[in-house]
């Protein structure tokens, strides 16, 4: 008898720990997600295709017949969209691809998924009066810059050309726009810049752009949480198939293009045209060699420069972030 009333207690403990690995099994995490009510995603100055996005309406066009609404924040720089995304506040973030290079290398988890344009939109700025010519010339001198962003990249991979660190000059951390105001003030000796400010800068105040490469800035990319891509990939799809509507729109239509970003920005024509036609291309879309390559390259050269830990796999990071199985539309 006792050996029955053991086995029965056996029997019993099994079911209780089959009922208790069901129940694991059926965790908020594993269930299915909630319906979707609510897209958040950024716009910024230096995304111009976002505010054509945003002031034409598309993407609440679009999912308006699902009831889905689409909530709007604005990203003062890649940092910022960078920091919204980490922290859930938006499903959607544009950045520059090194940026979110970077971000993913320190446990980010978003996905980049799309490129909304290839800029020039950053260089090494001085005053008019200055007597900087050169990288080497800032050795000593206060720079100001935003870290986590392309203009931090492209500056820390500047000094290493010239044989530099950021130990070798006194890094202003501040955001892109106080960077021009620093500069302009004399606060600051240099500043990695970032367009449109770069380019009121240049226009308005007689700046000079004493570095540029443009094959050292990375390109804009679009960036989703990789929760969200999974929770909802027709979603996802959906927001990208908008915003290459609004990028093709963009790229046809100029005078409106340029419309919008006065509207926004209260920038003059002079500046608008300074970033939107001479340092700023809008014909492509998707993420392929190109883009994977120029990311890569920044990844490497912070890696060189000590930024990022040697025992970084880069590419691995890399080929973890990009994500180019969203599909885009054909026509």
């Amino acid at each position: 008898m006792k050996f029955l009333k053991g086995l029965g207690m056996i029997r019993i403990t099994r079911r209780i720990l089959l009922a208790g690995a069901v129940a694991l099994a059926i965790t908020p995490a594993a269930q299915a997600a909630d319906p979707l009510k609510e897209i958040r995603i950024d716009w910024a100055t230096y995304n111009p295709v976002s505010m054509v996005l945003k002031q034409k309406g598309l993407l609440e066009k679009e999912f308006a017949k699902d009831g889905i609404s689409i909530t709007w924040v604005q990203s003062a720089g890649s940092n910022k969209a960078l920091e919204f995304l980490n922290a859930g506040s938006i499903d959607f973030g544009s950045t520059a691809g090194s940026a979110a290079l970077v971000a993913r290398i320190n446990g980010n988890p978003i996905k980049s998924i799309y490129v909304y344009s290839r800029p020039e939109w950053t260089a090494l700025v001085t005053g008019k009066d200055s007597k900087i010519a050169s990288v080497a010339d800032l050795k000593g001198k206060r720079v100001a810059v935003t870290r986590g962003t392309d203009p931090h990249i492209f500056l820390v991979r500047a000094l290493l050309s010239a044989g530099l660190t950021e130990k070798d000059i006194t890094p202003v951390l501040l955001q892109h726009a106080d960077g021009k105001t620093a500069l302009i003030r004399g606060d600051v000796d240099a500043w990695a810049g970032l367009d449109p400010m770069m380019a009121q800068a240049e226009v308005e105040e007689g700046a000079k752009l004493f570095y540029r490469k443009a094959d050292a800035n990375t390109w804009g990319v679009l960036n989703v949480r990789e929760q969200f891509l999974k929770d909802y990939p027709d979603a996802a799809r959906r927001v990208l198939a908008v915003y290459e509507e609004a990028r093709k729109y963009s790229l046809a239509n100029y005078d409106e293009l340029k419309k919008t970003f006065i509207a926004v920005t209260k920038l003059p024509e002079a500046v608008v045209d300074k970033q939107l036609k001479e340092r700023t291309e809008l014909t492509h879309s998707r993420i392929g060699a190109p883009q994977r390559e120029s990311i890569l390259a920044a990844g490497l050269a912070l890696q060189q420069a000590g930024v990022v830990d040697a025992k970084v796999d880069v590419k691995a990071t890399l080929d973890a972030l990009i994500d180019d199985q969203v599909p885009l539309p054909t026509n």
